[in-house]
């Protein structure tokens, strides 16, 4: 059994996800201990739970300390089985991290999944509906992935009470990913949703973005949708011919318009000042899949925390090594055998 130390580097639910999803493909049991150790409020939290539950379900596992609040963890994986799953984290609990979760199992499944996710589609501090189709699927494809979503109904933070379903469908024919360039640049997009809020803060926030970024008035976009509360999200695309860069920001009670519009354009900002392919956001969603299949190469602002752990629990799974090597304004990232 694989003994995790659910407080090692972040310390967060990035340990516990990625130890049930490379317990669950690989068929080795798992121990956590002091599940997300770091955190004001550690131990399982809904959306934690949620995921736990979901694997042992995907896998018919067997598992302990399945409790709101549990510091320590036992899953032992049985068979992956492919199918029709539905999962509601309640409340605005994260949606995308539970999917993170049960994602990389059933994508090495023997046959197609659906998967329908109730609970948080657009929560700070976790990644957005939005960042998972124009992001994260894209860069699955590339490796040979084939996975698609949709978004049924927005779940804001924090009255949640959102839906996505994801479509899954497996394929042996996987390659390593390789992002050496972004390629020449095509687009760059503005969007600001909002829901049961006024529209002039959506055009507080587009008009300071948008000016700061470069981005056109016909490229700049207020879509309003109608949630179980109130929510504003602002985002922008850079596209480039290799890749499309993703950034969010949420509007929060407390911080003006302008504050946010100004968090998402110096995160944009920086990436385009540099020469990396990838946000630090994505690179770490991206190692495990990539480690699951053939490796690869990327360049990224900076490993933060959450890659530099995600990265210490593959290795502890997989005959992988994953290194970050500086260059001259970004990092070298490269997943590779041991």
């Amino acid at each position: 059994m694989i003994v995790i130390d659910g407080s090692m580097g972040e310390g967060g639910g990035q340990v516990l996800r990625s130890s049930l999803s490379l317990s669950a493909v690989t068929g080795q049991p798992v121990r956590i201990s002091n599940v997300r150790g770091r955190r004001p409020r550690p131990g399982l939290l809904r959306q934690h739970l949620t995921a736990l539950l979901a694997a042992q379900q995907i896998c018919d596992g067997h598992v302990t300390g399945a409790a709101l609040g549990s510091r320590e963890v036992t899953f032992r994986p049985g068979t992956v089985r492919a199918g029709e799953y539905s999962f509601s984290v309640g409340t605005a609990g994260s949606t995308s991290l539970v999917l993170q979760t049960v994602l990389p199992v059933l994508l090495h499944a023997d046959g197609p999944s659906k998967i329908t996710l109730r609970g948080g589609t657009h929560s700070p501090s976790s990644p957005s509906f939005d960042f998972l189709t124009t992001a994260y699927f894209p860069a699955l494809r590339a490796i040979g992935y084939r996975v698609d979503g949709r978004l049924n109904h927005y779940g804001f933070f924090p009255a949640g009470g959102g839906e996505i379903e994801i479509d899954i469908l497996p394929t042996g024919e996987r390659r390593a990913l390789v992002l050496e360039e972004r390629g020449y640049e095509i687009s760059r997009r503005l969007e600001c949703v909002i829901s049961n809020l006024s529209r002039h803060i959506a055009k507080r926030e587009l008009g300071v973005a948008g000016s700061a970024l470069n981005i056109p008035e016909d490229a700049r976009q207020i879509t309003e949708r109608h949630s179980t509360g109130p929510g504003n999200v602002l985002c922008a695309d850079l596209e480039f011919a290799n890749i499309t860069a993703h950034f969010t920001e949420f509007g929060v009670q407390g911080v003006s318009s302008e504050k946010v519009a100004s968090n998402l354009s110096k995160a944009a900002g920086t990436f385009l000042e540099s020469s990396a392919t990838v946000t630090p956001h994505l690179t770490d969603q991206l190692l495990l899949p990539m480690a699951l299949a053939k490796g690869g190469f990327l360049t990224t602002l900076g490993p933060n925390l959450h890659a530099q752990t995600n990265a210490e629990v593959i290795g502890r799974f997989l005959d992988r090594r994953i290194t970050f090597e500086k260059g001259s304004n970004c990092f070298n990232c490269v997943v590779g055998s041991a």
